[in-house]
């Protein structure tokens, strides 16, 4: 999962992509202060 965080004046906004392609094209297109991270999900068997 790829999560882009923007940061605006007073305002704090996240967008959730399934893959980073997509996530990569909308990121090129925001303005402003922007993060763009990915999520990792581990899951541990005993």
């Amino acid at each position: 999962m790829w999560i882009i965080t923007v940061h605006s004046k007073n305002n704090l906004k996240m967008f959730e992509y399934d893959t980073e392609k997509e996530a990569k094209e909308v990121f090129g297109k925001i303005k402003g202060c922007k993060i763009l991270t990915e999520i990792l999900y581990l899951s541990m068997y005993s």
